[in-house]
């Protein structure tokens, strides 16, 4: 077999166990799997919402994903293990599983996306869109677009930051598609930059400015201010003086 028969195989199958964990784990929040193989074997990793609900009861259902994937998808040697997602909001693949099992229960589509908005809002997403795909009013088939916050359509940020996964549903109606694409908080974008904290020492050297401006204002409100009582007394003693020699001589003249 070439090189390149090789990884279009391998993954041909990664993708082929993705989409079947998807469909048998829809309801643990299924998010994605990890494949690393090592001499001593191939090491499975299931990323989901619910982990309970992946290893089931007395750990039956990893039990027949095990089997599953040495019979299906012929992995020997498999060790496979189940890992929880910190924050299944910023997550397009549960958000869009969640949506589209919404409407399989017969909600309204726009209530359905209006819901999944507000929980990738609250977990402190910078934007969010949702298309919804299908028969959803009449027998044409349309699409209606759903989005909150902000959300670069293209350049680098939409390929480097942007996550966005597709889901599929059948319905009465036919068959329904729900997009998802979200944008994780705290990305720095051309142009909606994201402010910084400031640094300790910026911080202190700022906060001690206005201590030496104080000083330095008391100071000048020292020198600006006017003398005080005792000391216009002791100014005006002499002319005091002066006037009472006037007064004498003048007194003195009129004798004469």
């Amino acid at each position: 077999m070439s090189v390149t028969k090789y990884f279009v195989k391998d993954a041909s199958r990664r993708l082929e166990i993705d989409e079947h964990l998807a469909k048998e784990l829809k309801r643990a929040g299924y998010s994605h799997v990890e494949l690393t193989k090592s001499p001593v074997g191939t090491r499975v990793v299931i990323y989901a919402a619910k982990p309970g609900m992946v290893i089931g009861r007395r750990g039956q259902s990893i039990k027949d994903l095990t089997k599953l994937l040495e019979q299906k998808f012929n992995i020997e040697n498999r060790q496979l293990s189940v890992a929880t997602i910190d924050v299944p909001e910023l997550d397009p693949k549960v958000i869009a599983a969640q949506v589209a099992m919404a409407l399989q229960r017969g909600v309204h589509f726009r209530r359905a996306a209006y819901w999944g908005i507000q929980r990738v809002l609250e977990s402190g997403a910078s934007g969010v869109e949702i298309v919804i795909r299908g028969k959803i009013t009449t027998e044409r088939s349309r699409y209606e677009k759903f989005k909150a916050g902000y959300l670069p359509r293209v350049g680098e940020p939409v390929l480097k930051y942007v996550k966005e996964a597709v889901q599929d549903i059948q319905l009465k109606q036919g068959l329904f598609g729900i997009k998802v694409r979200i944008l994780p908080p705290n990305i720095d974008v051309f142009d909606h930059p994201v402010i910084k904290a400031e640094i300790p020492q910026i911080a202190a050297a700022i906060s001690d400015k206005p201590v030496a401006t104080e000083t330095a204002v008391a100071s000048e409100k020292a020198t600006s201010e006017p003398p005080s009582i005792e000391e216009k007394t002791e100014d005006a003693a002499p002319i005091v003086i002066e006037a009472k020699e006037k007064q004498e001589e003048v007194a003195s003249t009129q004798e004469t």
